[in-house]
């Protein structure tokens, strides 16, 4: 049976988004579908096809291989913050603790948000917490030596 009329939830959001499909190739990749259908609340900044093409050439391919999958979730994982921010919450200055345990910032400048250095350019709710579309791929910042 088929529900059209129930909000989905964020990876049904990017399931059903032709500008998403890197994203829901990589999150099955790394096998975060059970987690990010789970109640939430979620908050994910999914970057769009164009987001993962503008990175450097391999890298998306190299991510998806079997032996990177930790490297792979490490990344996704720091585009979802646990708990629903709206649009108006994503304050200029404002840190953000994401599932991967590093930090994200949001910047808000001439009326774009940001976090870090990628632009939200739309916002979708569903059922499990919302959806921030950005038009850059965040990297985690890189583990202290």
């Amino acid at each position: 049976m088929k529900d059209d009329l129930s909000q989905k939830n964020v990876v049904g959001v990017a399931v059903g988004s032709p500008d998403h499909s890197t994203l829901v190739t990589a999150v099955k990749a790394a096998e975060l579908v059970d987690a990010l259908s789970n109640a939430g609340p979620f908050t994910v900044f999914a970057p769009t096809n164009a987001a993962f093409a503008a990175l450097p050439a391999g890298t998306v391919e190299g991510l998806l291989k079997p032996e990177k999958k930790a490297d792979l979730q490490d990344v996704l994982q720091y585009h979802v913050f646990v708990g629903v921010l709206k649009a108006e919450q994503l304050l200029d200055g404002r840190s953000l603790g994401m599932v991967n345990g590093s930090n994200a910032k949001i910047s808000v400048k001439d009326g774009k948000v940001m976090i870090n250095d990628a632009t939200v350019v739309a916002s979708v709710p569903a059922s499990n917490g919302i959806v921030h579309v950005i038009d850059k791929v965040i990297l985690p910042p890189a583990p202290a030596q």
